[in-house]
């Protein structure tokens, strides 16, 4: 069987599938379920084109690292070809772990087990399936191996994830404001006491690149319709599965049902079989129980699918402090009288949360800058851009959702 294809990606043209081993990686059916995640969750509520994958997304990054790995050899740093085929199935099977949804549901169905958690039980599964062959691609991804640059290729602040999915996802959605210049800046990267770094003269394609990921998360990652629709996701399942524990019978797909029906510890998760059952999961089990739900006896479970079904999505109000406890209290009391409720369901119609945006960490696995005069900078200190500075702080807004019909609409 011929193994040596090529894909045809609508961001970067043509990608190859450089081994036979990634390649048969590429068909197992852990990785294929990827076609069936999408890669920005619900955010093509707000931009229509965002119906991109999770397996999309993993392509790219394979063949990012394809070329950061030709310009590194270029600069005389001596990579192996077995490092070459490693790293590359490292960022090729980085989100293997992604459940559906992606973020948006993360810790809701299977609690306390983050995806990269659930990527390294998958790949040590792979490791077996395929005789060992992945072992240094698993040292690689958790950081253990001697060549501590590769792992930075696969996850530091500038990897060869957040190059793609920067692109990507700018492309999908049509905000221009997140293109980074990849090409150039993989041109320019560098390996200096085993650390990446890159070159002086790369400098402005980083600060765009710092720049784009933060209007990236305000404008699309933590769009207010966008945490509008996943929080309201969030709350079916929770309700959903708070029905099941008390003994309902809802409909749900086999994979579903069994998650649904049991609150998991991370340590539970990984024995008997429940890591089998995860990877039968998808965008497709969660949307054909929303639809189904939305016929529930449940009037708190209906009304919620009904919503997400015809895009009735909550208020989301996003402020730089904590909502208003009387303001809480008062739509609390509003959903009472509207819906019927009893006050143990206010939670499901009105509640509060945060969110976080930190566009460069300084100091934190730091992107360095390789100096004309050897010397290497982190980038914040090494930039003469004012406001890159300003980037390191982390940026905390608070929120208040609510149904629409409630009031308090601005």
């Amino acid at each position: 069987m011929n193994k040596k294809k090529i894909i045809n990606d609508p961001v970067y043209g043509f990608i190859s599938i450089p081994t036979e081993l990634v390649f048969d990686l590429i068909e197992h059916p852990y990785f294929q379920r990827l076609r069936y995640i999408k890669q920005l969750g619900m955010t093509h509520l707000v931009y229509p084109g965002a119906l991109h994958t999770r397996f999309h997304h993993a392509l790219g990054a394979m063949h990012l690292m394809k070329m950061t790995i030709e310009t590194l050899r270029a600069k005389d740093h001596e990579i192996t070809t077995e490092e070459e085929e490693a790293v590359t199935i490292a960022i090729l099977l980085h989100d293997i772990g992604h459940g559906p949804f992606s973020h948006a549901l993360e810790h809701t169905i299977v609690k306390g087990v983050s995806h990269e958690d659930i990527s390294i039980l998958l790949m040590n599964k792979l490791n077996e399936e395929f005789g060992g062959q992945l072992t240094t691609a698993i040292s690689i991804f958790k950081g253990t191996y001697h060549k501590k640059f590769l792992h930075e290729l696969v996850s530091s602040q500038l990897d060869m994830d957040r190059l793609d999915y920067l692109n990507r996802d700018s492309f999908f959605t049509g905000v221009s404001e997140g293109v980074v210049s990849y090409d150039r800046i993989i041109k320019m990267l560098n390996v200096r006491n085993d650390h990446i770094v890159i070159e002086e003269k790369g400098i402005y394609s980083v600060e765009k690149f710092i720049i784009a990921r933060r209007l990236m998360y305000w404008q699309v990652y933590l769009h207010k319709t966008v945490i509008a629709a996943e929080q309201l996701l969030v709350k079916i399942l929770e309700r959903a599965r708070q029905l099941v524990l008390n003994g309902e019978k809802l409909f749900a797909t086999p994979s579903l049902g069994h998650f649904l029906s049991r609150t998991l510890t991370r340590e539970e998760f990984i024995k008997d079989g429940h890591l089998e059952i995860f990877t039968h999961l998808d965008d497709t089990d969660i949307l054909s129980a929303v639809k189904v739900w939305a016929s529930s006896n449940d009037f708190v479970l209906a009304m919620l699918c009904n919503n997400f079904v015809h895009r009735k999505l909550f208020q989301v109000e996003i402020t730089n402090k904590p909502a208003d406890g009387k303001v809480v209290e008062e739509l609390g009391k509003k959903a009472m009288a509207k819906y019927g409720i009893t006050a143990d369901k206010i939670g499901y119609f009105v509640f509060t949360d945060s969110i976080k945006n930190n566009a460069y960490r300084a100091g934190n696995g730091n992107i360095g800058v390789l100096m004309k005069d050897g010397s290497v900078n982190d980038i914040a200190t090494a930039s003469d851009y004012s406001n890159l500075e300003a980037l390191t702080k982390t940026v905390k807004k608070h929120i208040l959702c609510y149904s629409k019909e409630l009031g308090f609409s601005d």
